[in-house]
């Protein structure tokens, strides 16, 4: 884990709730200077913690009103078909995540589409044709809640 100080927690904390605020915004906020809270930032990156900033779309406005999870069970369960399908599956215009999971489904994906139509072309036209998908079962989410202010553990 991160050896991090209060400064830094404090810093992530303003940068989690708005990305786009301005250095002396965070600076004003956290009580240092410019020139600290800037160095701190620059730190935080070069040391990985600060990934980047992610834009947030609203998807019914750009015609994807309708998410799913779909869990896909590979068969047989090597790594080769692992990463294969990893890999295809995530370069999908529709995906929005995937996620490799243990249990008794190797993927959770979540997807974004236009209708039901579409979700079902996916799944069928699209999964389904897969020679190592050997189930797979999708749940329709109503409601999408996303926290993007996470501490770090003390």
């Amino acid at each position: 884990m991160a050896d991090l100080d209060e400064l830094d927690t404090a810093i992530l904390r303003e940068l989690q709730a708005d990305a786009r605020k301005t250095n002396r915004e965070v600076a004003a906020a956290v009580g240092v200077s410019a020139t600290t809270a800037l160095d701190r930032t620059r730190a935080l990156r070069r040391r990985g913690i600060i990934r980047g900033a992610i834009l947030d779309v609203d998807l019914p406005a750009i015609g994807r009103p309708v998410q799913a999870l779909i869990a896909v069970r590979i068969r047989p369960p090597s790594r080769r078909n692992i990463e294969a399908f990893r890999e295809w599956v995530s370069a999908l215009p529709d995906t929005l995540g995937v996620y490799v999971t243990t249990g008794s489904e190797d993927f959770i994906v979540h997807v974004a589409v236009p209708d039901n139509d579409s979700l079902y072309a996916f799944v069928i036209d699209r999964l389904t044709e897969r020679p190592e998908v050997a189930d797979v079962r999708t749940s329709i989410v109503y409601e999408h809640i996303r926290n993007n202010r996470i501490a770090p553990m003390g």
